[in-house]
């Protein structure tokens, strides 16, 4: 093959007047190094296009591993579900430590507050008692430091009460005892707003994990369709029909006619009701009792573990649920989740974040994952 004659290579470019064109000839000089110029382009554009195929490739082949089948995401949703559930009472069990930490504070800003009036008294007192001494001689240090509006720099200042005691020993007594009272309730006080403090980050931080889970569940789901849903997790009955099998008036029925009074409310993270807040399950079944005038505790562990168990199983070890009563409350994986039985094989419950409450077969999902009954 005959190799082509170089050829001058004219570059143009336009000058900055009215576009208007210069030609450069390029020097004869030049022409190898152009020339080892474009063996380099050339390399280098052949190594960018083997990178593209390979980047191609590589993509091609992600894109072609297999999808997770319809038994894999069922179990992935059941794991979600259960570690949801779970989460979701230690959310409520922080709401309840809460509650009582905010109690507790409005028990010692009270007591706070009276403990101050006594001191302040006796402070004035003493603060009289201690000029009077000045005055005589038979004090040496400034009744300022006795007076003081801080419990803790009089109760430091040991030695001055301890020479006004000699003449006012039950009077100095008292002040000692108001101060220390003061000084309690004062350090109490900020212990509990601490502790308050650290709640409220506790319920921020669980509350945005259930959020990620609530998230995870919803793209899982949204791989399967209705009928591949049914049964991976809490809810998905939807009935709404039937009445309150229990007597009206007995505790149980008033218990079930509430239940029945919430369906197709919302489910809501640690709520206890009305209708327009939500209810999650173990505050559903809390309140319906409450309504029926019997106090249980708040969550679902505690209610599955401090009430009276219902046997579901016959004397042979078979399951039965003839045993069970309309007002029960059934607990599921692990006693993480309650529903309320309300008679003829069914339960109501508050299911999952995304539902509402609603009426649904001890079947599918119940049944495998039941664990007990308890009876208020």
């Amino acid at each position: 093959m005959r190799t082509p004659l170089a050829v001058p290579r004219v570059m143009s470019h336009r000058s900055t007047d009215a576009g208007e064109v210069a030609s450069e000839r390029v020097p004869a000089g030049g022409r190898k190094a152009t020339r080892a110029a474009g063996w380099r382009r050339g390399w280098v554009i052949g190594i960018s296009l083997a990178t593209a195929s390979a980047v191609v490739g590589i993509g091609g082949s992600a894109a072609a591993l297999p999808q997770p089948s319809v038994t894999q995401v069922k179990a992935k949703l059941a794991e979600l579900n259960t570690k949801s559930a779970k989460l979701g009472q230690q959310y409520d069990q922080v709401l309840q430590q809460l509650s009582a930490a905010n109690q507790r504070l409005k028990v010692l800003n009270k007591e706070t507050a009276r403990y101050r009036k006594t001191f302040d008294a006796m402070r004035l007192e003493i603060g009289r008692l201690a000029a009077v001494a000045y005055e005589q001689g038979g004090a040496s240090s400034p009744v300022a430091l006795l007076t003081s509006e801080s419990p803790q720099q009089v109760l430091d200042q040991s030695s001055i009460l301890t020479e006004l005691s000699i003449a006012n020993s039950s009077q100095i007594d008292q002040y000692r005892a108001a101060s220390r009272q003061l000084l309690n309730a004062q350090q109490a006080a900020t212990r509990a707003r601490a502790g308050i403090v650290q709640l409220k980050h506790s319920l921020a931080k669980r509350i945005a994990v259930l959020n990620k889970l609530k998230q995870q569940q919803e793209t899982l789901l949204a791989q399967l369709t209705p009928t591949q849903q049914q049964g991976v997790g809490p809810g998905g009955g939807g009935g709404t029909g039937g009445g309150p099998p229990a007597p009206a008036g007995s505790q149980a029925g008033k218990a079930v006619s509430y239940v029945y009074a919430q369906l197709g409310c919302p489910y809501v993270y640690g709520a206890t009701g009305p209708c327009s807040q939500g209810f999650d399950c173990s505050g559903l079944t809390s309140s319906a009792w409450a309504y029926a005038g019997v106090s249980i505790p708040r969550v679902s562990y505690d209610q599955m573990g401090s009430l009276p168990a219902v046997p579901l199983h016959t004397s042979s070890g078979a399951f039965t649920a003839k045993y069970l009563e309309p007002g029960d409350i059934l607990g599921f994986a692990g006693n993480s989740h309650v529903g309320m039985y309300v008679g003829g094989g069914y339960l109501i419950d508050a299911p999952v974040p995304g539902a509402n409450v609603e009426k649904v077969a001890l079947s599918g999902w119940y049944l495998s994952n039941l664990d007990g009954a308890v009876r208020p």
